[in-house]
């Protein structure tokens, strides 16, 4: 019998930051038929407060990295949150990254693999590892990253 992803969240001993609330007019998930869509999350501690930073300025690509780990885990409490047991998500569909960084970062993919990386240790490599863009840009609040994803349900 295959791990479920709540079985993997306590082998791997993995605590969720609390999730954050909508930060204007939106939904936090929804569900269309066998689809969870997720909107961007940032890297809430488990404080509740965020990461803060720009890659290439005063944050390096491994820092960028765990904050897109960070990004994951908020997601994950989100899913639950909002949603409901990660069980029943049947794999990872898409990714879009979205790193704070100066004009000059090239490292955009090795910092979303944070957030990829994560997936597949809860998910599976098969089932964890979907479609994904990385892409440069200002964002809001001074965080180093953000990140919206889609999941295909059971």
């Amino acid at each position: 019998m295959k791990n479920l992803p709540s079985q993997k969240v306590k082998e791997l001993n993995i605590e969720f930051p609390p999730a954050p609330k909508p930060a204007g007019v939106y939904r936090p998930v929804l569900v269309v038929d066998k689809f969870l869509f997720v909107s961007g999350q940032g890297p809430v501690k488990n404080d509740g407060t965020l990461m803060q930073g720009r890659l290439g300025d005063n944050l390096t690509s491994e820092e960028g990295k765990l904050a897109a780990r960070q990004v994951g885990l908020t997601m994950l409490s989100s899913i639950q949150t909002h949603f409901g047991s990660l069980d029943k998500i049947k794999r990872v569909v898409k990714v879009f990254g979205m790193v704070n960084c100066s004009p000059d970062f090239k490292q955009h993919p090795f910092v979303i693999n944070g957030f990829s990386e994560l997936m597949a240790d809860i998910f599976g490599d098969d089932q964890g590892i979907g479609v994904r863009s990385a892409v440069g840009m200002i964002l809001p609040g001074g965080i180093p990253v953000e990140i919206e994803a889609m999941f295909e349900l059971y």
